[in-house]
């Protein structure tokens, strides 16, 4: 859970409201009623609790008093960070942390919007995934974490299945402390289709490219012996929905995809609140 949100917050002297997943006009209904300014959940719930309150009637831009989120638990782009920021009309802040070693507050985000790793409670590695080999800082490989000052339950060079690239160097910001990449994915996220490595993330930014789709998709992973295909479902807006040529728009989707990929996925525009919600982390890949 989120206690290193709820604990640094209280530290601060605010106020916390603890409210847990699920029931989200309640949860909409409470942050209205407070006046909350902050608000902290994964990026894909934030955008459906936008969904819920336009659904009650609510403008999520003009009707609250949100100024910023906190957003963590998944990996995410900075395409969908500009759309969640379009449609509370708030900062979007970056916050990175397991449960296994103390939850948010491993890694946090500065104005120069660069990831710090707090390297007076977590030392930091990047080992190749595959062979355990520690990595130099700049490559790209997996994180590993001990923790030097939690009590009871220490962690030691914990795998976190996270892939990302770590940093050495002083921040425009002033601060001294390590860098760390956006989570590109998790290692057991990763795919292979065709020889080309796919991340989930890598289609979200393209989805979010595109005018009039939203940020609501799911990747249709099918294997066949060897061979693994990919397909995308996604939701168009309201009101690019109401407008129609949704082949168009498909393809649209389509050559974004091709332009970071190099690879062919095919795209299938679906109704809009067709595809499942999650009050937790988004489910975004689907075996069949």
């Amino acid at each position: 859970g989120a206690h290193g949100f709820e604990k640094g917050t209280q530290k601060i002297g605010a106020t916390v409201i603890p409210i847990s997943s699920g029931n989200t006009k309640r949860q909409i209904t409470v942050m209205k009623d407070f006046g909350s300014t902050a608000l902290a959940c994964t990026p894909s719930y934030s955008l459906y609790m936008a969904e819920v309150a336009e659904g009650m009637g609510f403008n999520p831009k003009e009707d609250f008093k949100l100024k910023i989120g906190c957003f963590g638990a998944e990996a995410w782009s900075e395409e969908m960070r500009k759309n969640i920021e379009d449609t509370w009309g708030i900062t979007a802040h970056e916050h990175y942390g397991l449960t296994e070693i103390i939850g948010p507050g491993v890694v946090s985000e500065c104005k120069e919007k660069k990831l710090h790793i707090n390297a007076d409670h977590f030392l930091a590695e990047i080992i190749d995934p595959e062979t355990g080999e520690t990595l130099e800082p700049g490559e790209e490989g997996e994180l590993v974490f001990t923790t030097l000052t939690k009590e009871a339950f220490p962690a030691i060079r914990f795998r976190t299945r996270d892939l990302a690239v770590y940093y050495e160097e002083k921040c425009e910001c002033g601060r001294t402390l390590p860098i760390q990449s956006r989570i590109k994915g998790r290692s057991d996220d990763m795919m292979k289709v065709k020889g080309v490595i796919v991340f989930p993330s890598q289609i979200e930014s393209a989805i979010l490219n595109i005018n009039g789709l939203s940020g609501n998709y799911q990747i249709i992973k099918t294997k066949r012996g060897s061979i693994t295909s990919l397909s995308v479902e996604v939701e168009p807006t309201e009101e690019r929905y109401k407008e129609g040529n949704l082949d168009d728009l498909a393809k649209k989707a389509e050559d974004e995809i091709y332009a970071i990929l190099n690879l062919h996925i095919p795209v299938r525009i679906v109704p809009p609140q067709s595809i499942p919600r999650s009050t937790g982390k988004a489910k975004r890949v689907v075996e069949k």
